[in-house]
């Protein structure tokens, strides 16, 4: 795999500016560590796997889920940030993803 190609795979979160460490990860509700499986590289999370998050449902798609005619089976990635603020802990959910350039 080229270096263009490894990097198209990989993908940015960008933390929120009160973030300080310790923090915890979580990909789609599972535990992620720091080194195995994300790199915090200027305020950002950076994961080296292609993360996406669906985007909105057209009205037919939308109703076909409803009526149980067909699920959704997109890719919709979460990525959630918990840490503490002024003494309490915060959970900064389903933060934007972005392809690393």
């Amino acid at each position: 795999m080229s270096v263009t190609e490894k990097a198209r795979q990989r993908t940015r979160v960008r933390l929120p500016t009160d973030v300080t460490r310790p923090f915890e990860v979580y990909v789609n509700g599972v535990p992620q560590q720091e080194g195995p499986d994300f790199v915090v590289r200027d305020g950002s999370l950076v994961f080296d796997r292609q993360m996406r998050v669906e985007g909105r449902l057209g009205l037919v798609r939308w109703a076909s889920i409803a009526l149980g005619i067909a699920g959704s089976y997109g890719q919709n990635d979460s990525v959630d940030v918990v840490y503490e603020r002024d003494g309490r802990r915060v959970v900064a959910a389903k933060l934007p993803v972005e392809p690393c350039d």
